[in-house]
């Protein structure tokens, strides 16, 4: 088993915001501000390719507001391609949309054949692959995609996502291959037997979905004491805005497919 797989990464593949952000899935009915949101979306690119990575930038896809968050119909470990199939009907049509960039960049993609799986449902460590269940993610899906996932020397296992969070990895993060940064209500349940957890501070569970990207990690401003915690804890971190991506229910993991190719 390669050490630091789940974070050591060479490529991202992201998509630009198109104009039809605006009108993305949002569970408070707020709208993001779309030239803000486009602001923000550079930077967070850039701050990608400032940790060591090649990024591969796709053009927006208006007929599909939420496309921006790539990570939700594509899966990408151990330098392979996996074309998911988004719970959100409004995205169903991205799964397709994404299979010919991703077959350019990997050569050979493989596609999920039943069910309903989000990526953003799937935290990858060094060893294993921990599938929320939720709103966008069922068993049927959990069941095809394992098989797929144990070829490529994960071990998948099933998680409960909280109860009113949206995707399982909102509420948790991977920063190394041993330690996880989690909200106290999801560290509660139980998921991370055999991991170091590191608990969000009270108040600043938002900042629960940061990525690490090589020797960075990379969160959102707005949470000074977390990220005074996981500096005191040995970790180099970069904060960057999100505020307009939070408006639709998203975080920054979502909005990179993240690897490494050889």
């Amino acid at each position: 088993m390669q050490e630091g797989r789940s974070y050591r990464f060479t490529h991202a593949v992201c998509r630009k915001p198109g104009q039809s952000v605006a009108n993305g899935i949002s569970s408070t009915g707020i709208k993001a501000d779309i030239n803000l949101f486009a602001e923000q979306h550079a930077i967070y690119v850039e701050t990608l390719r400032q940790a060591g990575v090649e990024v591969h930038v796709l053009d927006a896809l208006e007929a599909f507001p939420d496309s921006v968050f790539v990570e939700d119909p594509a899966l990408c470990p151990a330098g392979t391609a996996i074309v998911l199939r988004p719970g959100a009907e409004s995205r169903f049509g991205e799964a397709d949309a994404i299979a010919p960039d991703l077959e350019r960049i990997f050569g050979t993609i493989t596609c999920l054949e039943r069910g309903r799986v989000d990526g953003g449902d799937i935290l990858l460590t060094d060893t294993e692959a921990l599938i929320g269940l939720s709103e966008r993610t069922d068993r049927e899906g959990y069941e095809a995609l394992s098989p797929i996932l144990e070829d490529l020397d994960y071990k998948p296992r099933i998680v409960e996502t909280s109860e009113g969070v949206l995707h399982f990895k909102s509420d948790c993060s991977l920063l190394d291959s041993e330690t996880i940064f989690a909200t106290p209500l999801l560290t509660a349940s139980g998921c991370f037997p055999g991991y170091r957890v590191i608990e969000t501070p009270e108040g600043e569970e938002a900042a629960a979905n940061l990525i690490r990207v090589n020797d960075v990690v990379i969160m959102r401003t707005g949470f000074p004491r977390t990220r005074e915690a996981l500096d005191a804890s040995g970790f180099y971190t970069v904060a960057v805005d999100a505020d307009e991506v939070a408006k639709l229910d998203g975080g920054l993991s979502c909005m990179s497919l993240r690897f490494q190719l050889n």
